[in-house]
């Protein structure tokens, strides 16, 4: 007999922070991940790109926004005043695209969202937001308000303590696993009644596994090899979860799985102010008193770094900038010329040295129908003028306290910008004659945001802020 009531065409989006698509086959293909590989080894998974650079804020931003850091305006974990030379964090309320959520909601339907980095402070959305990294009060994480006390009651924690991380791999784990006791029970809590349309559920824990312990998952000589993969096979129990929940749900249904970067063994960090400092171009004003003070930064500096690649001309967009037009373009070149030939024991450090027209293709002051937006703009602070992107296996820093170029802490691996994890449960179709890597799914982790709103049906154009 014919239903005539329509069903919701609901989405999951299960997010993996971190997870490198050709580790994941890797251990799927051992035997290690047995749910996790009923996705991977499909024809429907794939590596995809990570928006530059390649941090957690500005990808899954890029993701919940479907816009790159040009339109959101997150490039980096800071963003640097440019009148008093602060260096803040980035979080919710500097994002300056309109989310999936509000739009969504614009046309009635229901998210519920949970542990998705960058949206510190929660602010509301229809439906249910909990913040993830870097959310500190688990009351301003929340939206509706009344879920902190349910969450907390539930022993949820908003993120794994990683100060003792580099010398106690143990309490490592040990913190990854209570994170992810609190990750299935907030599921436990905002999944049952089956109220939303748009589902997002976010497992940071392998991003924080890969910085201090990648290397165990790779070499099964590791002294760290056995337990790690004994935590990855907890988490895989929760994956496994989520597929038989989506599993059991009516149809029509999508399930799309995201990875927001690449992962990699580190070999070395590379400080990106020291290498300025070293070239006469960073000239500071007295001893920095922590690693973030920017305040030290003299006229006479030609340029500065902000964390992890982005470099900026001294220019009049700030305060003390003396750099002139005549001068940027000439200077510009030198940093590119000098960064390309930086070695590290005889190996070539920087793969690219990328100016903002080449990383931000789209970077202008008009969208592309003509109508001004609050998106960035050449003339923005926030826009660096290059964007550094390393060979595999190297880390870039920015301090302002460091005076080596090269140096090694407790961190065991490092981003890259390619070889994150993706797959969606209904791609589309490969026509003959089609290479599986140029067919119209996504390229890059904008275009994960871009397909939940095509699968509900709402324009593209909406995401762009009036």
């Amino acid at each position: 007999m014919h239903d005539p009531t329509p069903r919701r065409p609901r989405l999951i989006v299960l997010g993996l922070d971190g997870l490198p698509y050709s580790t994941a086959c890797r251990l799927c293909r051992a035997g290690h991940l047995p749910n996790l590989a009923r996705i991977a080894l499909t024809p429907q998974a794939r590596p995809i790109l990570a928006e530059l650079p390649e941090l957690s804020p500005v990808n899954w931003t890029s993701f919940f926004t479907a816009a790159g850091p040009e339109e959101h305006g997150i490039f980096g974990f800071t963003r640097l005043d440019p009148q008093d030379y602060a260096i803040r964090f980035a979080d919710f309320s500097q994002v300056r695209a309109r989310t999936l959520f509000d739009r969504l909601g614009d046309h009635g339907l229901t998210s519920r969202v949970i542990n998705l980095p960058n949206t510190y402070p929660a602010r509301p959305i229809k439906g249910m937001l909990v913040s993830g990294f870097v959310a500190h009060d688990l009351n301003l994480a929340v939206f509706p308000p009344f879920l902190a006390h349910q969450l907390r009651c539930a022993g949820y924690v908003l993120e794994a303590d990683t100060t003792r991380s580099g010398p106690d791999p143990g309490y490592l784990l040990s913190e990854l696993d209570r994170a992810l006791r609190g990750r299935r029970a907030a599921l436990n809590l905002l999944w049952p009644d089956l109220a939303w349309d748009l589902f997002v559920f976010v497992l940071t824990e392998t991003d924080r596994l890969g910085h201090f312990l990648f290397p165990a998952l790779e070499d099964p000589a590791h002294p760290w090899h056995g337990p790690s993969l004994d935590f990855l096979r907890r988490w895989d129990e929760l994956v496994g979860d989520v597929l038989e929940r989506f599993a059991a749900l009516p149809e029509p249904k999508r399930l799309l799985v995201l990875a927001d970067h690449g992962f990699t063994a580190l070999t070395m960090e590379a400080d990106l102010n020291a290498w300025l400092r070293e070239q006469g171009l960073l000239v500071t004003d007295g001893p920095p008193r922590h690693e973030l003070d920017a305040g030290i930064i003299s006229a006479q500096s030609r340029a500065f770094a902000l964390d992890p690649g982005r470099i900026y001309l001294h220019t009049s967009r700030f305060g003390r900038g003396r750099v002139g037009p005549d001068e940027a373009a000439s200077l510009e070149e030198r940093i590119r010329a000098g960064l390309t030939r930086l070695e590290w024991q005889g190996r070539p450090v920087i793969r690219d040295v990328l100016s903002w027209r080449e990383a931000y293709p789209e970077c202008a002051p008009e969208s592309l129908s003509g109508v001004t937006t609050r998106g960035a703009s050449p003339s923005d602070p926030a826009v660096p003028d290059l964007i550094c992107v390393p060979h595999r296996g190297f880390s870039l820093r920015a301090k302002f306290d460091q005076t080596r170029v090269f140096g090694k802490e407790d961190r065991q691996g490092c981003h890259t910008p390619d070889d994150a994890f993706f797959y969606d449960s209904d791609p589309p179709e490969i026509q003959p004659g089609d290479e599986p890597d140029t067919h119209s799914g996504p390229k890059r982790v904008r275009d994960v945001g871009r397909l939940v709103l095509e699968h509900f049906d709402v324009s593209r154009k909406l995401i762009l802020s009036r």
